[in-house]
């Protein structure tokens, strides 16, 4: 009778969770599959400033002409404020006010983006040549000598631009630009000191600050680029490196210097953007769609939340998989690991690591903890006080192997930080167990199927096409849960158990009597 309740359940789980899942790919148009429709970026500035109680302005940058990109859908969310938006010269502003203030006030910009070959171009008239700044001494002798070196080893603008960059970010500069790099403290003060050492040149110049869109992108800033305009159109590039041209996924904000953000009757604001990648024209499609149809599925969607929100969830929905994945390698093959979800956890850890060096870093963390562990047997401690030690352990190991890995400029390594400690220090006391009481060989084979399971739950969790399937179509997660809750009554032999009970399968009939 419990048997049948159980597969009633799972049968109603899974027919529900895999009827929703088709209903959107056939009603709604959602695709199976990531890569089928163009990439649609969304990009959201959070502005966050504390109100005096009085009448308040607020002026912010917001993007106008974005190379590469079109725009899509724009938002300004301001709750009570009103709202207004200017163009000056390249530049486009949103002006907002209010009467009243009080308290801390949060006001956001969102821009969805998608890429757009035929505007690849960032244009504007061409500037006059500008007047050479004035330079105090020592500078002035300082940029001239620059100047000079960078003429001989240069035939035009874009050459001239692209060897002074690489001049002034040498590994081992010379006196001269070791002296004006004294005057900047951070990339933006160093990016300005460089556009005034090329109007020394008389090269006109600008500085374009933008967002370097990736898989995800959270609380980060602008990041400032330099052009240069050689009598045709504007030339970009990297001003620490002098590589040519704007970075792929490069989202022009706004451009020249200026402060980003300026407020009258308030106090100073903070400017954090995040950004996500995402099929936010197909989900509009489908709002559309459900508009018509008076069903709410697609509003209930992830997409719906807040772009750090998502983020998280992108990688909080793969956990279910990699659990499934440790039930059935338990209890269908029969490897044995330390721990249930302690691979999948270690799977998690090798998204940022990488999985050849995950492998490495786990491997290399847990035998040396190991030898100390052993070590501790000698004296004689009381189990929690031996388990806080080994956790103490294992974090001084990640300090040193994060700072000998820096030494080395290895810099993969430094994300041995992100290994859940607790967990390496309960796998460390976990195997030193199991090898006092069954010996060595039952320690190694439960440590190799632990990380021979972390390998393969980083290999499923890190699919594109998984990824896209749950984060778009989160009922699948009815599913999973079906298969998982069928698995826990299975009580046949397991992989292992036929191999190792292959002898008694294997016998002879006795031969009959002629």
């Amino acid at each position: 009778m419990r048997d049948m309740k159980l597969r009633v359940l799972a049968a109603i789980l899974f027919a529900g969770g895999l009827a929703l899942c088709l209903y959107k790919v056939n009603v709604f148009g959602l695709p199976l599959s990531p890569g089928q429709d163009e990439e649609v970026w969304t990009v959201q500035a959070r502005i966050a400033f504390k109100g005096s109680g009085k009448p308040a302005k607020v002026q912010f940058s917001v993007p106008n002409t974005m190379p590469g990109f079109v725009t899509l859908d724009e938002d300004f969310i301001s709750g009570n404020y009103g709202l207004a938006t200017e163009t000056k010269r390249e530049n486009r502003w949103a002006n907002w006010a209010v009467r009243r203030a009080n308290g801390p006030q949060t006001l956001y910009y969102r821009i969805s983006v998608a890429r757009d070959d035929n505007s690849n171009e960032l244009l504007g008239a061409a500037p006059p040549f500008p007047q050479a700044p004035y330079y105090p001494e020592p500078y002035n002798s300082a940029i001239k000598a620059i100047l000079d070196d960078v003429r001989s080893e240069s035939a035009d603008i874009a050459t001239y631009t692209r060897e002074l960059l690489i001049q002034l970010n040498a590994d081992k500069p010379n006196e001269n630009v070791e002296l004006l790099r004294d005057r900047a403290n951070n990339d933006e003060a160093w990016v300005y000191e460089i556009s005034e050492v090329l109007k020394g040149a008389r090269i006109p110049n600008r500085i374009v600050y933008g967002l370097e869109l990736t898989e995800s992108v959270s609380n980060t800033q602008l990041k400032p680029w330099l052009q240069v305009h050689n009598g045709r159109s504007w030339l970009s590039f990297n001003p620490l490196t002098g590589e040519p041209g704007l970075p792929e996924n490069f989202l022009v904000w706004r451009i020249g210097e200026g402060p980003l953000v300026w407020i009258d009757g308030a106090g100073a604001a903070e400017v954090t953007f995040s950004a996500a990648r995402n099929y936010r024209e197909i989900i509009d499609i489908a709002r559309k769609r459900a508009e018509r149809l008076d069903s709410y599925l697609v509003e209930a969607s992830l997409f719906n939340l807040p772009l750090e929100t998502q983020n998280v969830y992108r990688v909080l929905m793969m956990v279910p998989l990699g659990a499934l994945l440790v039930v059935i390698l338990r209890n269908v093959v029969g490897l044995r690991t330390f721990g249930t979800f302690m691979p999948v956890l270690i799977a998690l850890a090798f998204r940022e690591t990488q999985l050849f060096m995950g492998i490495v870093l786990f491997s290399l963390i847990v035998a040396i903890g190991l030898a100390i562990r052993f070590y501790l047997d000698r004296l004689m401690l009381l189990l929690v006080p031996r388990l806080a030690s080994v956790l103490t352990i294992v974090v001084i190991m990640m300090i040193i192997i994060s700072i000998v890995s820096n030494q080395f400029g290895a810099s993969r390594t430094l994300s041995v930080a992100l290994f859940p400690m607790v967990i390496l220090a309960m796998t460390i006391e976990r195997m030193s167990i199991v090898w006092e009481e069954l010996g060595a060989g039952d320690a190694l084979t439960e440590g190799a199927g632990s990380l021979f399971t972390a390998i393969l739950g980083y290999l499923l969790m890190t699919n594109p096409t998984l990824n896209h399937l749950f984060f778009v179509f989160p009922e699948l997660l009815f599913c999973l849960l079906a298969i998982t809750l069928l698995f826990g009554r299975y009580t046949g032999y397991r992989l292992t158990e036929l191999w190792r009970f292959r002898a008694a399968l294997k016998f002879e009939r006795p031969e009959q009597n002629s």
